[in-house]
C-alpha cells in the first residue's frame, strides 16, 4: 500500500496533497479562474506553472500528488517533473481513468470530458497512463462512481483491476454528485475472491457539501485510505466569495478563509489525505497553512452550519462555468 510511505512522515503537511486538475488544462470550473492563470494559458505556461507547484509543494513536505486522464496534460505534466527530479523517490503518485479529455485544449469547447467505465477505456486508459508514469504510479481510480455506474457490477472490469492490485497497483475509486454515499458503500461491497477490491477512496467532502461524511468515516474503518477532493468548493469557500461565517472565523484565526476550510476537513480522524487544488503559488502557501489552524468546538460548530442540501449543493457545481 503505497500510503504506507506517508504513515512516518512527521512534517505538519503530510496529510495535504497537491491536485492539478486545476493546472493541467486551460478551462476548468474553479472560481476566480482569469485571475489565477491570466491570458498565457498555452502548454509551455502550465507546464511552468505545475512544475513551480510542484517543486514549492514537495520543498514544504507535501508526498501525495494526484492526476487523471482527463486533467488535460497532468500525467504529462507530472511525469516531466518527475523525470527532472531524480532524487526525488518518497512521493505517492495516483491518477484516475473513466473520463476522457476532449477539449482539445480549449475554454469553450462543447464538451470538456467524456465518462466512460467501460473496461476497454480502462484498458486503453493504463496503457496511456503507463506511457506516461510508468512505475512511478502508485494508485489507480475509477473517476467519478456513482451508484449506477457500470464499474461497481462489471465482473471482468473487476478482475483486470485486481489483476492490476496483485501486481503491486493499488486500486480505488473517486466519487461526485449528490449521492456519493451510496456510490462509497456499493464500491466497500465490491470483491474478488473474497477479498475487497478498493484500498483507496476519493470524494467531495467541505463545509458546504458534507453528506459523504458517514460513508467515509465507514471506508476509514474498513482499512480504505480516505482522500478528500474539492475541500475549496471549487472556489466558493476562497476569501472573494467565502460565506460570512467562514471570513469570522479566518478572522479569528488570523489565517485565510482556505486554510480554515481545509482545517475543518483536517479535523477529521478518517481523512487521509486533503488535497489542495492550488493554481498558485500563494494559494498553495495559504492552503499549507491548514495544519496550523487551531479551531475550537464553538468556530467547529459555526462552520458546521454552512452545509447545503447535497442536491443543492451539486446543481450549483453543476451550473459552474468552464473558464
Amino acid at each position: 500500500m503505497p500510503f504506507a510511505r506517508l504513515a512516518n512522515a512527521t512534517t505538519p503537511t503530510c496529510h495535504i496533497g497537491l491536485g492539478l486538475a486545476a493546472v493541467g488544462r486551460p478551462g476548468y470550473i474553479n472560481l476566480g479562474r482569469d485571475q489565477d492563470l491570466g491570458e498565457d494559458r498555452s502548454v509551455d505556461a502550465l507546464r511552468a506553472r505545475t512544475r513551480e507547484l510542484l517543486d514549492a509543494a514537495y520543498a514544504q513536505g507535501v508526498r501525495y500528488f494526484d492526476v487523471a486522464r482527463s486533467y488535460g496534460r497532468s500525467e504529462e505534466f507530472l511525469a516531466d517533473w518527475l523525470n527532472g527530479r531524480p532524487d526525488i523517490d518518497d512521493v505517492v503518485v495516483g491518477s484516475k481513468w473513466g473520463y476522457t479529455y476532449t477539449a482539445g485544449w480549449s475554454t469553450d469547447a462543447e464538451r470538456h470530458e467524456v465518462k466512460d467505465h467501460t473496461l476497454a477505456t480502462y484498458e486503453r486508459q493504463r496503457a496511456e497512463t503507463d506511457a506516461l508514469l510508468g512505475d512511478r504510479l502508485d494508485l489507480y481510480q475509477i473517476h467519478s462512481v456513482t451508484p449506477d455506474s457500470p464499474a461497481l457490477t462489471d465482473k471482468d472490469l473487476h478482475a483486470r483491476l485486481a489483476e492490476a492490485a496483485a501486481g503491486g497497483l493499488s486500486v480505488g475509486f473517486s466519487t461526485s454528485g449528490p449521492a456519493q454515499a451510496d456510490a462509497i458503500r456499493a464500491a466497500l461491497a465490491v470483491t474478488v475472491d473474497g477479498e475487497p477490491l478498493f484500498r483507496t477512496v476519493q470524494s467531495t467532502f467541505n463545509v458546504l457539501e458534507t453528506s459523504a461524511g458517514p460513508a467515509l468515516a465507514e471506508a476509514h474503518d474498513a482499512g480504505l485510505t480516505v482522500i478528500v477532493k474539492e475541500g475549496m468548493a471549487n472556489g466558493r469557500l476562497a476569501a472573494p466569495h467565502a460565506p460570512d461565517a467562514l471570513r469570522a472565523v479566518a478572522e479569528a484565526t488570523g489565517l485565510g478563509c482556505d486554510a480554515v476550510a481545509l482545517a475543518w476537513i483536517l479535523r477529521r480522524p478518517w481523512a487521509g489525505v486533503v488535497l489542495s487544488g492550488a493554481a498558485t503559488l500563494p494559494q498553495l502557501v495559504s492552503n499549507l497553512h491548514a495544519p496550523a489552524v487551531d479551531l475550537d468546538v464553538d468556530q467547529m460548530t459555526l462552520l458546521a452550519t454552512l452545509a447545503e442540501d447535497p442536491r443543492v449543493y451539486w446543481e450549483r457545481r453543476g451550473q459552474l462555468p468552464w473558464h
